[in-house]
């Protein structure tokens, strides 16, 4: 399993990768693992400006739709349109080409509250 140490996560298994006050943000290797074939990716928020652990969209798998959490306060800036036909780039690529959003950060201490990748593969027992 894929769990990249220069990323943090959440235990909602998403990921976030910061660059100065911007943040990308998809779902880690195991949580597409654990849906299975990603068949429609919805983000209705961009432009909006939401607090961390609000849903900023849902994720549709064959067998079930997810809420996606919002791991960082801050407006939601783009939503990567290319899961818009190819959502399947979630299960093929979710730590690259499969990213689903960029937030610019209102609070970036909020980043303490993240876990290490060492933290998250305790939380899903790898």
């Amino acid at each position: 399993m894929n769990i990249p140490s220069d990323l943090k996560y959440t235990k909602d298994h998403e990921w976030v990768k910061i660059e100065g006050d911007l943040a990308t943000i998809g779902i880690t290797d195991f949580a597409q693992g654990e849906l299975g074939d990603i068949v429609y990716v919805e983000v209705e928020t961009v432009d909006e400006t939401l607090d961390a652990e609000e849903i900023f969209g849902t994720v549709e798998a064959v067998k079930t739709v997810s809420d996606l959490f919002l791991p960082l306060s801050g407006e939601i800036i783009e939503f990567n349109e290319s899961l818009e036909d190819e959502p399947e780039k979630v299960n093929t690529d979710p730590y690259g080409e499969g990213w689903m959003i960029k937030v610019k950060c209102s609070d970036l201490s909020q980043m303490d509250t993240l876990m290490s990748a060492e933290d998250y593969k305790t939380l899903i027992g790898a």
